[in-house]
């Protein structure tokens, strides 16, 4: 008879902690549902070997560390949600081997949708020289193309015009994204250190400004185009930008230019057609700044590639 209690005791606790440990789970696992509102761009990525699918709002998590935070507003970037301003920036340093993907990037430029305006810049002494704003003239956009100068000196540092765009960039609602074609050396700060200042502020302004960077690698001229240590760093330090803005890095190699831009800017073209428009409440703060986030989901077949951190304004 004792024996039979025991147990039935040892149950009841078993069954009683169970369901504290459940209530646990689910209370870190359901979304806080206040906050403030902040919006981001994400990308849909199939997974090798799967093909695109829908990803609906039920799919999406957010994190802000470890806590969940309510997704409000899911929608593809198509229809009213479709409005897209978008800069080629290219660096005057890059070598000469650019020239020849010129007109790769001007069919790029055409092949943005109809409604999408085009802008093209270059980095000229840390500034961004705008050679024509964005426009839906999407062949005048074409036109304003030319070839680089050539020296590097002319690029200055790439971080440095991608921030003084991004800066004089005003947002409309649109979605705004950046592609940068650049070897991504930093002459001013110069190689061997992740915490570059200058690249983490380029990050921190795009991030801030909800500004997605992709970039391709291009050599400069001279002998910063064949310096292994320099574009080791380089192509880092491109990686870095792109990957915490939400963005894809192109081409790593060391044996000089990529011979083709195509399949780049072809791919460039199907991940906009592959972004959704994200709104979730953020933690209220008493002080505006810079959080952490993870935006996953639980599918299998893609992965949703976001930026690494977004501006939360302070609550009023």
């Amino acid at each position: 008879m004792n024996a039979l209690r025991y147990r039935l005791a040892l149950m009841t606790l078993i069954l009683f902690f169970s369901a504290i440990s459940n209530q646990a789970v689910f209370a870190q696992q359901a979304p806080n549902a206040n906050g403030t509102p902040v919006h981001m761009i994400v990308t849909v990525e199939p997974r090798k070997g799967s093909e695109a699918t829908a990803v609906n709002r039920e799919d999406v998590m957010v994190f802000e560390g470890k806590e969940r935070a309510q997704v409000t507003e899911w929608a593809p970037a198509q229809g009213d949600h479709a409005g897209l301003e978008f800069f080629v920036l290219i660096d005057e340093g890059a070598s000469f081997a650019v020239n020849t993907q010129l007109e790769d990037i001007r069919n790029f430029i055409t092949m943005l949708p109809p409604n999408a305006k085009a802008g093209v810049a270059y980095m000229q002494n840390g500034t961004a020289k705008v050679e024509q704003e964005p426009t839906t003239d999407h062949a005048l956009a074409a036109k304003a193309l030319r070839l680089p100068q050539g020296y590097f000196a002319a690029g200055s540092s790439p971080y440095f015009s991608l921030s003084d765009l991004v800066k004089r960039w005003q947002a409309n609602g649109n979605r705004r994204e950046v592609l940068m074609v650049t070897s991504g050396v930093d002459p001013y700060y110069g190689s061997g250190d992740t915490q570059d200042p200058y690249v983490e502020a380029a990050i921190e302004d795009s991030q801030r400004a909800g500004i997605v960077v992709s970039a391709i690698y291009a050599p400069g001229g001279g002998h910063f185009g064949h310096s292994y240590w320099l574009n080791y760093w380089g192509q880092i330090y491109l990686a870095k930008l792109t990957e915490e803005t939400g963005g894809e890095g192109y081409y790593i190699g060391f044996a000089g230019p990529s011979p083709d831009f195509s399949p780049y800017l072809k791919d460039a073209v199907e991940r906009l057609n592959h972004q959704y428009l994200l709104t979730f409440l953020a933690k209220p703060r008493k002080k505006a700044g810079m959080q952490s986030v993870k935006v996953t989901t639980e599918l299998h077949s893609v992965d949703l590639v976001a930026a690494r951190e977004v501006y939360v304004p302070a609550t009023q």
